[in-house]
């Protein structure tokens, strides 16, 4: 649920993330800067990438020494055979494979492509960003510095660019979450007409990480942190509640 008055507003001024840095300390030193406040109930939705880049999960290629099946499987999907060995040391199985691309089912259970390893904005021509190791814990860490700093309590939306098996184009979609909801069950609810939902549940992270994401742009935009204000909605979800069980998934 939102308030007639919800706003999204970039930080501005986030510099490029270096490992070891204190992702709360650069949010609140950007806030200040702003001359905006921070407020209990507000979001922060970050891009995943500066949440790996802090946690040092850059990986020079130059490093990565392909096993016989990486080098079979890039061959087959015209990839850097480095890359593919990063991608199947993330994952816990390949679901589909084509030219370019390799489907997964991520370590964390995302089923995405190429295990989330991207090379864009990452400084190095022969570096590669992996996913946080536990982006939920990610999220909670932040909170808690955020919250130990100021004693303000904000949710934290960690985000990133998937795409999905029925759609064309990537949007943006929650990987980590703290302090918000992830799955809202809105069976039981009336509708218009006093009729009970009997199967609606909205995945309202992935609904906030989608909104956050149109402001944060996908190339050289520079705005990795969205501050949203409005929501009304709370409460503790994990990301896990909205990864659909196998028995479940008509695509696999």
């Amino acid at each position: 649920m939102i308030s007639h008055d919800l706003w999204l507003r970039p930080l501005p001024d986030v510099p490029l993330i270096e490992p070891g840095d204190d992702l709360a300390e650069i949010i609140l030193a950007s806030i200040e800067k702003a001359d905006w406040d921070l407020q209990n109930g507000d979001v922060l939705v970050m891009a995943q990438k500066i949440v790996s880049k802090a946690e040092n999960r850059t990986v020079d290629l130059a490093t990565v020494i392909p096993s016989p099946r990486a080098i079979e499987l890039a061959t087959e999907v015209q990839k850097d055979a480095r890359l593919v060995e990063l991608i199947l040391s993330e994952s816990e199985t390949v679901v589909r494979r084509g030219p370019g691309v390799l489907i997964v089912e991520h370590k964390l259970g995302f089923v995405m492509a190429n295990a989330g390893i991207d090379r864009s904005n990452v400084n190095g021509e022969d570096h590669a960003l992996l996913l946080p190791v536990d982006p939920d814990r990610s999220a909670t860490a932040i909170r808690r510095a955020i919250a130990a700093r100021v004693e303000i309590d904000v949710g934290v939306l960690i985000i990133d660019s998937f795409g999905r098996a029925w759609r064309n184009g990537t949007i943006g979609t929650a990987i980590g979450a703290s302090g918000v909801p992830t799955l809202l069950d809105l069976r039981g609810r009336p509708d218009l007409f006093g009729r009970p939902l009997e199967t609606t549940e909205v995945g309202w992270a992935d609904e906030l990480a989608a909104a956050a994401s149109l402001m944060m742009g996908q190339a050289g935009e520079g705005r990795p942190v969205i501050l949203v204000r409005g929501l009304v909605e709370t409460g503790e979800g994990s990301t896990a509640d909205l990864l659909r069980p196998k028995q479940k998934d008509l695509f696999r």
